[in-house]
């Protein structure tokens, strides 16, 4: 099984790289964790500074589901993350994508996006959406 994890600087992120690292997976599964270098305007996708925090980034990320035992490689995409992700799982040929949602709602989601929404909408594959710490009892 080949799993592709995408992650950013967040929790949820975090999430998702301990849910994979604690699953008992097929033999001979290999874990391939993707950060993406998103277009900001104003700054070249080029920019040292970012690329190296990227890089960090995604190789730190890496090492968890290397401890677990797991196969893993790492890669830096660019563009726009849920496309980036989607087309990385079909080069890459991947069996299950793995990402975290920030379970944002409403407005935010509408001016900020979801790469969530969009992965599972358009992957070719199954997804998997880690979500952050679940509230009870909300309203009660």
């Amino acid at each position: 099984m080949k799993i592709l994890i995408g992650i950013d600087d967040s929790a949820t992120s975090k999430r998702a790289l301990d849910y994979v690292s604690r699953i008992r997976w097929p033999a001979g599964s290999t874990v391939l964790v993707a950060t993406v270098l998103r277009p900001v305007f104003g700054t070249s996708p080029d920019d040292p500074e970012r690329v190296k925090f990227s890089t960090d980034l995604v190789e730190r990320a890496g090492q968890r589901p290397r401890e677990a035992g797991l196969a893993t490689a790492t890669r830096l995409l660019e563009g726009e993350p849920g496309d980036a992700l989607v087309a990385a799982a079909k080069s890459e040929r991947c069996d299950l994508i793995v990402v975290g949602s920030h379970g944002r709602s409403g407005l935010a989601k509408l001016l900020l996006g979801s790469v969530a929404s969009h992965v599972v909408t358009h992957a070719p594959c199954s997804v998997l959406v880690v979500k952050g710490e679940q509230r009870l009892n909300q309203g009660r």
